[in-house]
């Protein structure tokens, strides 16, 4: 019997997101042979390919190191493998009740599921920008937001911005290569303690307690300026890669009708349900007292949520 919508069609679960949390979901959902949907509003891979696609992962389980694009690459593979269908390029934009089930709706139409769980990670995000003078500018000449391959780095002087994980990893990967630099505003890093320590023992030379105050070139970045200590002072750079963070739009949480901590988040209980029945919520969408956000916490919270799921729609006598 078609649904009011006009699809026969309905998936037992429905993920929305396909970064790490929604790829794990999918392939637990496979596991027990539920018919799965993700739909990715952009590329699969998440953070993990938008953000820092050859920034090397030091703390997943079972690898030693793991490129970000590959460790993406290898989630993608396996949802698809165990036949989770998924849609890039399909924005979901409201989540309806109907007739014993939930209807997602897209641009490109809509999708019956008996259940259905949020994995956005940071939503519809954008690196943050330093705001300064020159960057708007060489944006894309120089100025970049995203760490290029190695290849593409050799015999270029390099400038990282930032000063967590993310920052130092690719300033050690550039360090492999070319000459680098790291530019942090504090006097302590905020990245991990292993992570610092390798800095420390490399190359890079940080400068610490700076500032920018413009990035400098005329078809291409040539330079940057900076503040330490009251004093300016121009530094070579061939290319400046800024990781400071992102700018996430959340709004789409709120278009659902999901109730939200005071922070902006899904509120979930232990089992990763929200306020809405039959939807549940996993990875850096969610939030709750003691959250940690990693990978593998994401993809830990995506095996609890699939399980609540399964149960939702199956009902299996045990639970």
């Amino acid at each position: 019997m078609e649904s009011l919508y006009g699809i026969k069609m309905c998936y037992d679960i429905v993920i929305i997101g396909a970064g790490p949390a929604g790829l794990t979901a999918g392939i637990f959902a496979r596991s027990k042979m539920m018919k799965t949907l993700i739909l990715e509003a952009g590329r699969v891979g998440g953070q993990l390919m938008s953000l820092y696609p050859e920034k090397g992962i030091h703390n997943y389980p079972g690898f030693e190191s793991v490129q970000a694009r590959k460790l993406s690459d290898r989630l993608y593979a396996q949802a698809e493998s165990l036949g989770c269908e998924i849609r890039e390029n399909e924005k979901v934009v409201e989540i309806n009740d109907g007739d014993e089930e939930l209807i997602v709706v897209t641009p490109k139409g809509s999708h019956r599921a008996r259940s259905v769980l949020v994995a956005i990670g940071m939503g519809d995000f954008r690196p943050k920008k330093m705001g300064c003078p020159g960057e708007d500018r060489l944006s894309g000449r120089g100025v970049s937001y995203i760490l290029p391959v190695k290849e593409e780095l050799v015999g270029k002087k390099v400038v990282m911005f930032g000063g967590g994980n993310s920052a130092i990893e690719m300033a050690l990967i550039s360090d492999s290569v070319t000459d680098t630099a790291i530019v942090h505003r504090r006097p302590e890093f905020r990245a991990d303690e292993s992570n610092v320590d390798s800095l420390r023992k490399s190359n890079v030379r940080a400068l610490m307690n700076a500032s920018v105050v413009s990035f400098n070139g005329g078809d291409a970045v040539e330079s940057v300026t900076l503040e330490q200590d009251g004093k300016t002072f121009d530094v070579p750079a061939d290319l400046a890669v800024i990781n400071i963070g992102i700018d996430a739009n959340m709004d789409d949480l709120k278009k659902w009708g999901l109730e939200l901590t005071p922070g902006g988040l899904v509120k979930v209980d232990v089992n990763m349900g929200t306020n809405r029945n039959g939807v549940f919520a996993c990875g850096d969408a969610v939030d709750y007292p003691g959250k940690y956000k990693q990978i593998i916490t994401a993809c830990g919270e995506a095996a609890t949520a699939t399980q609540s799921a399964y149960k939702f729609v199956k009902k299996p006598y045990w639970a």
